[in-house]
């Protein structure tokens, strides 16, 4: 049978912002509940080296830190729940959710905490080689390839400043666009084209990774748009920069999303237009993606959901005073 889950803080989502978020809120005594969606842990479970978190001197692998983010979380208090949410209501304290599962799930308050996901091309080769040559975030691995040849894919913001970045560990990157004109802001452009290191590939389609050898990313397979023309473009590392896709679809119609589907804050902080309903990590941040600052976000919704919620006490107090 269905059962009904109560808690002061409800969280879903269990990557680094919903479990930071976790932490905070268990030793705060909100007793929270995090239900842990389709991929618990979030993106870092599929990712394996990991050498900008900080704390650690040596190489650690994404599944390992979310694991023993969801150990300190449980340690101090937090109940994590296996099931995915299909619908929320947010018409007010307490703010339910029901899952897959049948149950419900309320909570005084809500930290949505769902992500987003890279997009990718859904090229042969491209999960085979994923974390062996083939990446979709320069900040978490462009330093792998220090020295070596690198190809960017897209054309747009992300992908040039995902190749502008790159320069920084390679001289010799290449930016791999489908059409003859980039979509990027010109201001981006112009320092793309500007720098030494970087050339533009126009008119390619990706057709597949290549692996020579079976181990690691050795190429990419083009195909030229205009002339269909095949080609072997060699690299050492390939990154896939189409954008990325929030984890919004329960929310819309419910909260207010921005052009690109990330759920709109308050300025500097996870506060939405709901009184109650905070929105931590990458669901919410387009611009920096990165576990940390999803772990920072997840903190910040908890300490502002404590703090709603004293408020709350205080008012309630006060009424029954009266």
């Amino acid at each position: 049978m269905a059962t009904t889950h109560k808690t002061r803080m409800l969280i879903i989502g269990s990557g680094p912002a919903g479990l930071s978020a976790a932490i905070y809120g268990a030793r705060a005594g909100m007793q929270p509940i995090v239900v842990q969606g389709l991929q618990p842990g979030g993106q870092l479970t599929i990712t394996t080296d990991v050498e900008n978190y900080p704390g650690f001197r040596d190489v650690i692998q994404g599944p390992w830190l979310m694991q023993e983010m969801q150990a300190q979380a449980e340690h101090v208090g937090t109940r994590m729940m296996w099931d995915t949410i299909l619908d929320v209501t947010m018409d007010g304290s307490p703010f339910r959710a029901t899952g897959d599962s049948g149950d419900v799930y309320e909570g005084d308050v809500l930290v949505i905490a769902t992500g987003a996901q890279a997009k990718w091309l859904g090229v042969p080769g491209e999960q085979e080689l994923s974390g062996k040559g083939v990446s979709a975030c320069a900040t978490c691995d462009g330093f792998f390839y220090r020295g070596k040849k690198v190809v960017v894919i897209g054309g747009g913001n992300t992908a040039v400043e995902e190749a502008l970045y790159l320069t920084n560990h390679s001289t010799d990157v290449t930016l791999i666009h489908r059409r003859d004109s980039l979509r990027a802001e010109k201001i981006l452009q112009d320092r793309l084209h500007a720098h030494p290191n970087v050339k533009v590939l126009w008119n390619q389609k990706v057709d597949c990774f290549v692996s020579e050898d079976g181990k690691g990313l050795t190429g990419v397979k083009l195909i030229d748009t205009v002339t269909g023309e095949q080609s072997i473009e060699q690299t050492d590392g390939a990154f896939v920069a189409i954008g990325h896709a929030p984890a919004t679809e329960l929310f819309k119609g419910k909260l207010e999303l921005d052009d690109s589907g990330y759920i709109v804050v308050e300025p500097g902080t996870p506060k939405t237009a709901i009184p109650g309903v905070f929105a931590c990590g990458d669901v919410m941040d387009h611009t920096y993606r990165q576990a940390v600052t999803a772990a920072g976000t997840g903190c910040m919704a908890a300490l502002d959901a404590e703090r709603f919620l004293a408020d709350l006490d205080y008012k309630a107090t006060q009424t029954v005073d009266a």
